[in-house]
């Protein structure tokens, strides 16, 4: 599952997907301005690796790393949309990727499985400009809706764009020495239970060997069945290493031959970002995963790195939120946006006490099957 041929889609080649894109093409104008909106494909257009060089909120979810694993996983491809003419230097883009779903829809997202990705813009005109144009695509019913995740630039009303859902982001400044930092965690919740960890003689292993990759595999499926969730499918963390290389690092806690939690997490320019968490919950006494993150901080102050970023959580998962806090993390608040806006309905107790049963019951390969069909709808 994952290739374009599994969802049929257009396989010449990026100029052809790209070309085929209808809904963005060249010299149409964007509607109630006088500028216009140029499509590229970021995996092959040298402009957008330069923008993403020199732009100050650039991240990891920007990169052709990413974009080319989600591409590998789930067939999305990759656009970004600009103002700026081809043959002259890119000053903005809005990246996003199509999604074409029997079951979501039609989709523009920006970006899937991203937890939060910044309009890489100078100004809110340009912003409006650009999602002005991406939204006569769904006036015009060619896609079911436009999904983008911005930490700060929020677009105007002019774009008829409207706030969704709502999380928790949090991110650790590294600007102060690491006995600062460790200072500043949580004695009982977090300096304890490194303590505890260091003790305990808990094994560490960072890198992206197979052996690596099946155990701490081993700890996402069952983390994600205590969650009461599929796991995403191992082909996509597969397409993660192969795209991010040495910027990627499994870490990995052992009690006596036994892997007892498991993070997993991404460079890119000044940050490092904490993307996947795992642990057995029968070992959590041991402080695997606090030992971990630890690790993962010492590496990113040795490197340079100025910030950790520790990603998003649901509003409601407050245990989510004060572990991060007890970090040192900052909190903002994060939007998504959407146009057309379709208010979030929480699913019915019954449904989802259905789930727990199913999930608690399923065979480990069977959630694995049920990730490998479910993912590449949701983005």
């Amino acid at each position: 599952m994952g290739t374009t041929n599994d969802i049929g889609w257009n396989t010449a080649g990026p100029a052809a997907e790209l070309a085929s894109f209808g809904a963005l093409s060249i010299d149409n104008h964007v509607e109630n301005i006088n500028a216009r909106a140029f499509e590229i494909d970021p995996l092959h257009d040298s402009r957008w690796t330069a923008l993403l060089d020199r732009h100050p909120r650039a991240s990891v979810f920007h990169s052709p790393n990413w974009l080319q694993a989600l591409r590998t996983t789930y067939g999305y491809v990759p656009v970004v949309v600009t103002t700026c003419p081809p043959g002259t230097s890119m000053t903005n883009g809005l990246v996003f990727c199509r999604i074409k779903s029997w079951l979501t829809g039609q989709r523009l997202v920006s970006l899937p499985f991203s937890d939060h990705c910044e309009p890489l813009v100078d100004s809110s005109d340009e912003l409006d400009d650009l999602l002005s144009y991406m939204r006569r695509s769904v006036d015009k019913d060619r896609w079911k809706s436009i999904e983008i995740r911005p930490l700060s630039q929020e677009p105007s009303g002019q774009t008829m764009l409207a706030r969704g859902m709502a999380y928790c982001f949090h991110r650790l400044d590294l600007g102060r020495s690491a006995q600062d930092l460790f200072r500043g965690f949580h004695k009982d919740c977090v300096q304890r239970k490194i303590r505890r960890a260091e003790r305990e003689n808990l094994k560490y292993e960072e890198g992206t060997s197979e052996n690596l990759l099946q155990e701490f595999y081993r700890l996402v499926v069952l983390t994600r069945r205590r969650q009461c969730l599929p796991p995403q499918p191992l082909k996509w963390f597969r397409a993660l290493i192969a795209a991010f290389g040495k910027d990627l690092q499994i870490r990995l806690a052992s009690k006596d031959g036994v892997a007892v939690a498991g993070i997993l997490t991404l460079s890119h320019k000044k940050s490092m970002v904490y993307k996947y968490g795992c642990s057995n919950a029968k070992f959590n006494r041991f402080g695997g995963t606090p030992l971990l993150f630890w690790k993962a901080i010492q590496e990113a102050k040795d490197k340079g790195f100025e910030e950790f970023d520790l990603g998003r959580s649901d509003t409601d998962n407050l245990g989510l939120i004060a572990f991060k806090e007890r970090w040192g993390g900052q909190r903002a608040l994060l939007h998504y946006w959407t146009y057309p806006h379709r208010p979030s309905r929480p699913a019915a107790n019954w449904k989802k006490s259905l789930a727990r049963r199913v999930v608690s019951a399923a065979p480990d390969l069977a959630l694995m099957e049920v990730g490998k069909l479910l993912y590449r709808h949701i983005g």
